[in-house]
């Protein structure tokens, strides 16, 4: 974002841009708490780039207590000159800089005019002499909390880790809680779907930033049944205890009872409060919170909290656990569903699927290629609408009617769709879906494509001299409105050696990228790969094109038309085997990018 050029109101006085203060750090926040501008001397202090500054909370960005630990938006001074339109300032803020350390801060906050009306604030502040401190190890902090903070911290702790549905960023959040505040070690050990354990997070704060140590990270034992060690018993649900090195000096009664008493050597703990992570149903790890370097022990009032904690963390985790295991079951079964592509003569035929990103659910994106009655060629793109297990089974209904359809009706692709529409509106459970079915064939050398198309994005038609164009002709409503319509077919030659992508909006389009902008970024990338074969170019598009935002899952089915003056080929089916990096649908199994 560029600032230089813009004037700031403050208190009711235009004054000069950001990049005139060269004597403190300062930012902008919005009415909503976004940080909207920041100066170089704000990007230096705060040792982050401009792009990771703004756009973010800044609350939620950068301010910590004492001991690194977050809090909650309640206790933050800087909301209030936002809010009542005054002037704040304070002394002994921490605030969080880019490399994870703290950062002790002096500020003045200023009511800011914004744009139509809107009231932000002004934050200006430097670097004091205490940061020096907040780069040693911490005191012990858990002792010292007033009733009123520790029930903050729950509070806290229960809406940070309800936000996320994935296993891994739960952990990490559950880290940035208590560590420094409550331990400056923290293990989680959690079970597994196969009935094992895996040591998930060991981490210390070192050096006032989080360091991971993975070498003690890893698979466990199985949990022992009857043993009394304290890691057993909170790995059984049995109860939360107080630990120390001394309870696993004596002979191990098991292969967790020696991991642990490794562990307590390798860390110097002297002092631990391990607790059960209970799920709804029931126990999924254990949470152990330890002391080195801090003097005195975890207290009864600890583990109280280290306790509740858990629980907390436990209902969070078996969320994200339930998410990610439904989300495995749908991609398995979409993936099974996709379909392996036929035989054609002379037509050279490539398919890729790519899932939606982890942080999302899985879509309803789909391809196909079928051997019509006549013997022409068939071939499908469309999307249900959905993300979830409902979308992946409206997606295989809707695929195999039109199928039923397609390879039973010697009919044109309009009417075919129209009685899938038919059909679909009177599925017991309504789905809606875009889709664009095409019917492919060959006549004295030459191939013609006749297609009809349900609201889905236009295919692309790129010759090959590199001349592109989107074919938007017969566009139609989308299927299962409910509504009459009238779908008509549209009809072209398909030049020598052209290629024609069939594509889902996940490719094109993103939160941050509108659609004619994908449609051109589309466009322009494939006319650059009109020679490259198709294996290529379903690559490239994924890496290239398909946005670094986007939330969807990617189907994309290219079609190469032969040179008429070269003897027609057959498109064969490859063995899965040829390539590892692909399944048995041609479904890249990672790519990079």
């Amino acid at each position: 974002m560029d600032v230089a050029g813009r004037e700031l109101v403050v208190a009711g006085v235009r004054g000069r841009g950001l990049d005139d203060l060269t004597d403190a750090g300062a930012l902008v926040v919005d009415e909503r708490g976004l940080i909207i501008e920041v100066n170089s001397v704000a990007v230096r202090l705060l040792r982050r780039t401009a792009d990771e500054l703004l756009g973010r909370d800044a609350h939620e960005l950068l301010h910590r207590g004492k001991h690194g630990e977050t809090l909650p938006p309640s206790h933050c001074p800087l909301r209030r000159s936002r809010v009542t339109g005054g002037t704040a300032q304070g002394d002994h803020a921490w605030w969080e800089r880019g490399d994870a350390t703290l950062m002790a801060t002096s500020w003045t906050s200023t009511a800011c005019l914004m744009d139509k009306g809107a009231m932000g604030a002004l934050v200006l502040f430097h670097e004091t002499a205490s940061t020096a401190r907040a780069e040693r190890a911490p005191e012990s902090a858990a002792s010292s909390l007033s009733e009123l903070d520790r029930l903050a911290l729950l509070a806290e702790t229960t809406t940070t880790l309800t936000a996320s549905l994935h296993v891994g960023e739960t952990l990490r959040r559950l880290i940035r809680l208590v560590v420094p505040l409550l331990a400056d070690w923290l293990v989680v050990d959690l079970l597994t779907e196969e009935g094992g354990v895996s040591r998930q997070a060991v981490v210390h704060w070192e050096g006032g930033t989080v360091v991971h140590r993975e070498d003690l990270e890893g698979p466990m034992p199985p949990v022992p049944q009857e043993s009394p060690m304290p890691l057993s018993r909170a790995l059984r649900g049995v109860t939360a205890t107080l630990a120390g090195p001394q309870d696993y000096q004596g002979p191990p009664d098991s292969g967790i009872a020696v991991i642990q008493r490794e562990l307590f050597e390798a860390t110097g703990i002297h002092s631990a409060s391990i607790a059960p992570i209970r799920g709804v149903r029931e126990v999924i790890g254990a949470l152990t919170l330890g002391r080195a370097e801090r003097a005195g022990a975890f207290t009864p009032a600890d583990l109280l909290l280290v306790e509740d904690i858990a629980r907390r963390a436990g209902l969070a985790l078996d969320n994200a656990r339930l998410y990610e295991r439904q989300r495995r079951v749908a991609e398995t079964m979409q993936r099974h569903l996709l379909p392996r592509l036929p035989r054609v003569p002379g037509l050279e035929m490539r398919e890729c699927y790519l899932p939606a990103p982890h942080a999302s659910q899985v879509g309803g994106d789909w391809y196909d290629a079928i051997v019509l009655p006549d013997g022409a060629t068939g071939v499908v793109i469309g999307d249900v609408t959905g993300h979830d297990l409902d979308a992946a089974a409206g997606m295989a209904q809707v695929c195999n009617m039109l199928r039923a359809y397609a390879g039973e009706l010697d009919e044109s692709p309009c009417k075919i769709v129209e009685r899938l529409d038919q059909a679909i509106s009177r599925m017991a459970q309504s789905a809606m879906a875009t889709m664009i079915f095409a019917r492919l064939e060959c006549a004295a050398g030459k191939w013609r494509m006749r297609w009809t198309n349900a609201g889905h994005p236009p295919p692309l038609l790129v010759e090959h001299d590199g001349r592109t164009r989107f074919l938007e002709d017969a566009a139609g409503l989308m299927l299962g409105t409910g509504l009459p319509s009238t779908r008509e077919d549209a009809v072209i030659d398909l030049p020598p050696r052209s290629t024609v992508l069939l594509y889902t909006d996940g490719l094109i389009e993103s939160a941050g990228r509108p659609f004619d902008q994908g449609m051109t970024v589309l466009r322009r990338h494939a006319a650059a790969l009109a020679h490259r074969p198709l294996r290529s170019v379903c690559h490239t598009l994924l890496t290239r094109v398909r946005p670094s935002d986007n939330d969807d899952d990617v189907a994309l089915l290219t079609l190469r038309i032969p040179d008429p003056d070269r003897e027609p080929g057959r498109h064969r089916e490859r063995d899965p085997a040829e390539n590892p990096g692909e399944n048995h649908a041609g479904v890249p199994a990672e790519v990079p990018g």
